[in-house]
């Protein structure tokens, strides 16, 4: 077998995997944050070994066929943006055809995993299914898609409840509402990246709309969360290590209004990349909240 024979397989796997974005797992990480926030809190502690397994993969297939979706319907749009022409449809190394077909594989696998719960489970997913599918249209006549994106992101948390309990309680939907602030955060400092070139061909987001206010709002984004997950762990009798996580998270919202405090490209992605220790870290207290014998 030639060279070339052997770099075409190889070129192409590797434009799968940027199309699937696992170049770039940043984005399994903020969705698998609010889905581990959610087991546990639904079980009170570590989830079931099955579901725990089951959302694990249903959070790399699906943002997988988030990203899918998504370059399907910027494809005409990515090519004149400076971080996304390199994209394998965007460069013309994959066919939408090829996307498409890859795009139904993934969303097959994610409804075969999802079958393994129940009815009430499976019945979220299917919305779920559909926020990831219309979130991309967003960008074309919302002023605030990320909302969208928030809502879509945090399904998993319903479904977490769901498959644990069989029912989705008030909490779940304190934690999704949760989850769209983290979201509207992390991804406003993301498409501040974004900003000029989005003006340019007409696409739509909350950098735009908040303008030269972006990052006050974004930091009345961040007050909010917190305020909320203090009313949550209170109403909910969570003890001082979610409170503690909170407190983490009042310093790494002020480190990321510190890096991004010019406005510019690097500045912007690092205060978004920053929103994975936050998920972590509100993870990590969730964690021992529930696992410390004592609780006050």
């Amino acid at each position: 077998m030639s060279d070339t024979q052997l770099k075409l397989p190889q070129s192409r796997l590797r434009a799968w995997w940027q199309l699937m974005r696992f170049d770039r797992p940043i984005g399994i990480l903020l969705l698998l944050w609010p889905t581990l926030w959610a087991l546990w809190a639904a079980a009170g502690g570590p989830p079931s070994t099955q579901n725990l397994v089951i959302f694990l993969v249903g959070v790399v297939v699906m943002r997988a066929a988030g990203c899918v979706a998504n370059d399907l319907a910027d494809r005409d749009f990515d090519p004149h943006v400076e971080r996304t022409r390199e994209r394998p449809l965007a460069a013309g190394t994959l066919s939408p055809a090829e996307a498409r077909a890859g795009l139904l594989l993934l969303l097959l696998l994610a409804f075969g995993l999802v079958l393994m719960t129940n009815r009430l489970t499976v019945l979220l997913a299917i919305v779920g299914a559909g926020l990831a599918l219309i979130y991309p249209l967003c960008k074309r006549f919302m002023d605030l898609p990320q909302a969208v994106l928030g809502v879509a992101f945090g399904w998993s948390v319903p479904m977490a409840f769901a498959a644990e309990t069989g029912a989705v309680p008030a909490l779940a939907w304190w934690l999704l509402l949760f989850n769209v602030f983290y979201s509207l955060i992390y991804d406003t400092w993301y498409a501040m990246v974004d900003r000029a070139d989005d003006l340019a061909i007409g696409v739509r987001s909350s950098a735009i709309l908040f303008g030269r206010y972006d990052r006050q709002l974004i930091a009345g984004l961040q007050l909010a969360m917190l305020v909320l997950g203090v009313f949550v762990g209170w109403r909910y009798g969570w003890s001082w290590p979610w409170f503690l996580a909170l407190a983490l998270c009042v310093l790494l919202f002020a480190q990321q209004q510190w890096i991004a405090r010019r406005r510019d490209r690097q500045g912007c992605f690092r205060a978004f990349m920053l929103n994975n220790w936050i998920g972590l870290v509100l993870f990590l207290g969730l964690l021992l909240n529930f696992s410390l014998p004592w609780r006050f």
